[in-house]
């Protein structure tokens, strides 16, 4: 390709396949703001540059990272900022750390009492169920 000519555009299908987004995941996120308006063909169908996608691309990793949709905008503001400082993202993913180990532990906690009520349950004929009991207890 030369200088001239320009970067080849993709249909929102071929945007949801090369970044992993779902085209319905597409248009959420353009509705929301977080990628912005993309170019629209005189019919007004979405047309996504190689930009688009690495943005696409972008938001896709860090939602398998467990960012919430309000930290990716963070991280995107500081990505496209190129007078950023590192320390700031450092401390978004940091902030995103703390509250992954929350989640875990929350979770953790909830597989053992759910473990234990499994082993209290005679898992018989009988109708009494202690993991019943334990969920109606109030």
């Amino acid at each position: 390709m030369t200088s001239n000519q320009a970067a080849p555009l993709h249909n929102i299908g071929q945007a949801a396949k090369a970044s992993g987004v779902s085209a319905k995941m597409i248009r959420h996120y353009e509705s929301i703001g977080l990628t912005g308006a993309v170019r629209r063909t005189g019919a007004g169908y979405r047309m996504y540059g190689e930009q688009d996608v690495q943005i696409l691309q972008f938001i896709h990793r860090a939602r398998a990272l467990g960012f919430s949709l309000d930290q990716i905008g963070e991280l995107l503001a500081l990505w496209k900022d190129k007078q950023r400082a590192s320390a700031d993202v450092r401390a978004l993913a940091r902030r995103h750390i703390d509250e992954l180990d929350r989640k875990i532990a929350e979770m953790a906690s909830m597989r053992r009492t759910l473990e234990a009520l499994a082993r209290s349950c005679h898992g018989d004929k009988r109708s009494d169920c202690p993991i019943l009991d334990d969920l109606a207890a109030s």
